[in-house]
């Protein structure tokens, strides 16, 4: 078993760009191996640690599997596709870049559905005078499921979008979504609120931690090094290792 520690950083993107600069500001420095199109990378002054450079997705399924000891990914990502998540990882920093909450949001005419009460009250009446179920837009699938299971909504369907998601109620192919949102004014703009208590996740970019992957002595002094790098921002999610 190497004694490496494995830390996944994203590749490419804005996540990238803000990951990078989390890292150097707390004084570490990722370099690539290799050519700049590489994927494997290191952290100057740290031997025992191997930098792999994935996609966001990839980083997820990389922790969930304990094929890498660390990774930075946003905490939407990580609950959306661990539907166990604090079973498998540990929640270890939030790193202060890379917010957006996961809303459920109706269209602005819907006047009387302020709050996801309203909308429960709403969906049989609605499936009875259009004879169809209410349809919900969506990437966050495992998300909406639990949150709607959760506020006793049943009498819905989800619609999988895979382009932008605000648009699908104007589009006519849904007739609400759930969606991130970081300002809310894409959803303003595409004629969309959000719901009162319809924040299913404030999402952040955190440092996570495998726990399916193996950890050697050397391994746990490296992710202990990395850790006391960071200044904590607000106490981290879920149960401890």
């Amino acid at each position: 078993m190497t004694e490496k520690l494995v830390l996944a950083v994203p590749s490419k993107g804005r996540l990238m760009d803000q990951a990078a600069e989390a890292l150097a500001a707390a004084g570490l420095d990722v370099r690539k191996i290799g050519s700049d199109r590489g994927y494997r990378g290191e952290i100057e002054g740290m031997n025992g640690v191997e930098v792999a450079f994935a996609s966001s997705a990839e980083i997820v399924r990389l922790l969930k599997d304990g094929e890498v000891h660390l990774g930075i990914a946003g905490e939407d990502l990580v609950r959306e596709q661990i539907t166990d998540a604090d079973a498998r990882v540990e929640f270890v920093r939030p790193l202060g870049f890379g917010f957006a909450d996961v809303v459920v949001a109706v269209p602005q005419c819907w006047l009387d559905i302020a709050a996801m009460a309203d909308l429960r009250e709403m969906a049989p009446l609605f499936r009875r005078r259009h004879h169809r179920r209410l349809r919900v837009a969506t990437k966050y699938m495992n998300l909406t499921r639990a949150f709607f299971r959760e506020k006793g909504i049943g009498d819905y369907r989800i619609v999988e979008s895979l382009g932008a998601t605000e648009g699908t109620p104007a589009a006519g192919t849904a007739d609400l979504i759930v969606d991130i949102t970081t300002t809310g004014r894409t959803l303003k703009a595409n004629g969309l609120k959000a719901l009162a208590d319809g924040v299913i996740l404030k999402s952040q970019a955190n440092l996570i931690a495998s726990r399916g992957a193996q950890w050697s002595d050397g391994a746990r002094r490296a992710r202990e090094a990395i850790v006391a790098r960071f200044r904590p921002t607000e106490a981290p999610s879920g149960p401890p290792p």
